[in-house]
């Protein structure tokens, strides 16, 4: 079961981070400061008044980022090397001593999760930039700050749920992916028949 609890955090946690880095460690460092729930000793390394704070303030930056259309663009397009490597560094902070091989594997791991899901987030925020209003971009945006929440939440108080959700989330997303890429082809075999 401690396994399963292990991979629901990391899964989860990286999850999040791809999405809204800042909010996940601003979460993990409150929840490791003021102990709302029994947490692995290997989080106690978020438990530091300048990545709390920085985290905050990261936090508050982006949240506003995320509600002005193409704002929102290029702070993710910054944020396609950060994400991703957040989420390897949460993941690696949950597994603790390990072997190098461990921890690599456990740092991919957590990267590729994360990058998946600041890609989705990237592409759904291109696609509803081009929208002319501005209320689908912000109820987007609302939503990821719940989706970022909730799944931390999730993951510090019932990771083996967390596990369940991330690993439907990370399916929904490859599944979307081969939806794409099978559009893709039936538009470039018309293209070429024509």
């Amino acid at each position: 079961m401690e396994i399963l609890a292990f991979f629901g955090r990391t899964l989860g946690f990286s999850f999040a981070a791809g999405v809204n880095l800042y909010a996940t460690v601003a979460i993990l460092g409150l929840s490791a400061r003021y102990g709302w729930v029994s947490l692995p000793p290997e989080y106690q390394i978020f438990d530091n008044d300048w990545v709390i704070g920085a985290a905050i303030v990261l936090y508050v930056f982006e949240f506003f980022a995320d509600k002005i259309p193409w704002v929102d663009t290029a702070w993710d397009a910054l944020h396609t090397i950060v994400r991703p490597i957040g989420g390897a560094v949460i993941a690696v902070s949950a597994l603790g001593e390990a072997s190098s091989g461990t921890t690599a594997a456990i740092a991919l791991l957590g990267g590729t999760v994360a990058a998946g899901s600041h890609a989705t987030k990237a592409a759904a925020r291109l696609a509803v930039n081009s929208s002319p209003e501005p209320f689908s971009n912000w109820l987007l945006s609302f939503a990821e700050d719940g989706l970022v929440i909730g799944l931390g939440l999730l993951a510090l108080k019932y990771p083996v749920a967390a596990l369940v959700v991330s690993l439907l989330l990370i399916g929904a997303i490859v599944l979307m992916f081969a939806l794409l890429v099978r559009a893709i082809r039936r538009r470039r075999l018309r293209a070429t028949a024509v």
